[in-house]
């Protein structure tokens, strides 16, 4: 029996797409770069494009989607001369219109309905971060319990503070010394590290969309 398909756009380097993966999907990643890392069936190209490709969206059963964060991040903040990309909400609008399962992940300050979305925090599947991500869908989606941050932080001086047992945070130059552990990832690069999320979210999400799928209509 195939398994289900799930489209992943703006996939980077595969994070999210993992995830997916090992909750059951055949996955294929879409991302406007090249992604010579990312670990799935890719394709290069605009995720924008792709979503108004109606033909091609018509194979897959479910789409997660992380459009760029920058805008709303303090990168927007430091360099106002930049102009940031806002995609949430055409999207949003384009997944709406397409009527199939699907979930938007961006950053906590980003403009996702919190009504319509969880919040997962890597420190509650067993990983040494507290990176925390908002995920938007139509479905009724379901968090793990948020555990207490009782493990202090690290923003410098990592690779020793990992010694002792703290927790890192996954920014910057977070290299490999100790991010891909802490993050659950073990093929990216630094930077794309700091730009991923851990597996653990979207196979803890992805196990819900399946559940979903497996319900006739």
């Amino acid at each position: 029996m195939s398994k289900p398909k799930l489209l992943d756009l703006f996939a980077g380097a595969g994070g999210a797409g993992e995830g997916y993966a090992r909750a059951g999907f055949d996955v294929t990643g879409v991302d406007i770069n090249p992604m010579p890392r990312n670990p799935h069936r890719f394709i290069q190209a605009n995720a924008m494009d792709v979503l108004r490709d109606w033909d091609f969206l018509g194979q897959f059963d479910a789409i997660h989607a992380s459009p760029p964060c920058q805008a709303w991040t303090p990168l927007g903040a430091l360099h106002p001369d930049k102009t940031y990309p806002e995609l949430i909400e055409p999207v949003r609008q384009a997944l709406f219109n397409r009527g199939i399962p699907w979930v938007i992940e961006n950053v906590m300050t980003a403009p996702l309905v919190k009504e319509n979305s969880i919040v997962l925090c890597a420190n509650t599947f067993g990983l040494r971060t507290y990176r925390h991500r908002r995920f938007e869908s139509h479905l009724n989606l379901t968090a793990p319990p948020h555990l207490p941050h009782t493990t202090r932080t690290a923003t410098r001086q990592r690779r020793e503070r990992w010694a002792e047992g703290w927790h890192i945070s996954i920014t910057g130059d977070v290299g490999t010394y100790c991010g891909p552990e802490a993050m659950g990832i073990d093929w990216m690069d630094g930077n794309e590290l700091c730009q991923a999320i851990p597996p653990a979210f979207t196979e803890h999400i992805g196990r819900q969309l399946l559940a979903r799928l497996a319900v006739p209509a």
